[in-house]
């Protein structure tokens, strides 16, 4: 048994204490055998986690999950505490420094007028911190690891910082449109690569979400949404005159979509009215 004593309450110093009992000698094999890597994937999950107990509007969840996002930040800190590199403290440090440079209109003499001027502040000094001497250096260090619709939206938006991008939403409509044909062309006449232009696609798309002030992500989960939704009714539809949708045409589907679209419309039109 380790040296342990039962608290009614414990603090962020118990937690240290208890990851590194049970990544040490007396704790548990299984802590003691992962990686930065072997745990990537539940660090990511864990924020995933937590978003959705801040969509949920769920306190007690987000508690519970900001919890389990605290603990990957001690795991990972604890890792490279063994290793010497550099301890739970020296994270803390660097993101104080880190807060305290970036808000010169706190903890400085800056004065600003508007939380407009703040990120655009932000965005200068976080060029600087990151030795970004160029507009690109700034569009190369956006994440890979972000969602793609998320990376494209935010090279988009750097890009469009150095005074590259459209007039209006009109430039990147047109472009959507280009570049739709250019897939259509590539998996119908074999003229080039589909894949490639199914991202060029993506991309203009993001474009023109942009312009309309709509997050690419949400815009694809909302869409999801709807999808399963319809997807759902029209095989209720099928099911209520004892058909499966596996065994109807094309077109018999088609016709079940479009009422299927139409009735949960009218469920959402009355629920509005409501």
């Amino acid at each position: 048994m380790v040296d342990w004593t039962t608290k009614h309450s414990y603090d962020c110093k118990d937690l240290e204490n208890i990851v590194r009992i049970l990544r040490h000698p007396g704790g548990c094999p299984w802590d003691q055998e992962q990686t930065h890597q072997s745990i990537r994937r539940n660090f990511l999950e864990e924020v995933y986690e937590a978003a959705e107990a801040i969509d949920n509007e769920d306190v007690d969840g987000l508690k519970e999950e900001l919890g389990d996002v605290l603990l990957q930040v001690y795991f990972h800190a604890s890792i490279e505490e063994d290793a010497g590199r550099f301890t739970l403290d020296d994270v803390a440090d660097g993101v104080c420094k880190k807060l305290i440079y970036r808000h010169p209109h706190v903890f400085g003499e800056v004065n600003v007028r508007s939380t407009d001027e703040v990120l655009s502040n932000w965005e200068e000094l976080k060029k600087r911190e990151k030795h970004q001497d160029t507009q690109a250096d700034a569009v190369d260090a956006v994440a890979r690891t972000l969602p793609a619709l998320w990376r494209a939206e935010k090279v988009k938006k750097k890009a469009a910082k150095a005074g590259f991008d459209w007039a209006d939403v009109s430039g990147a409509l047109d472009k959507l449109s280009e570049e739709l044909e250019e897939l259509r062309t590539a998996a119908l006449d074999g003229e080039g690569d589909p894949a490639e232009e199914l991202g060029d696609l993506l991309l203009a798309a993001v474009s023109v979400g942009r312009y309309l002030g709509a997050d690419p992500e949400e815009a694809l989960h909302a869409a999801c949404d709807k999808f399963s939704a319809r997807f759902r009714k029209t095989e209720e539809l099928a099911g209520a005159s004892g058909q499966k949708m596996d065994e109807l045409s094309e077109g018999e589907l088609t016709a079940l979509w479009r009422e299927a679209k139409k009735q949960l419309d009218r469920h959402l039109q009355r629920h509005a009215a409501l």
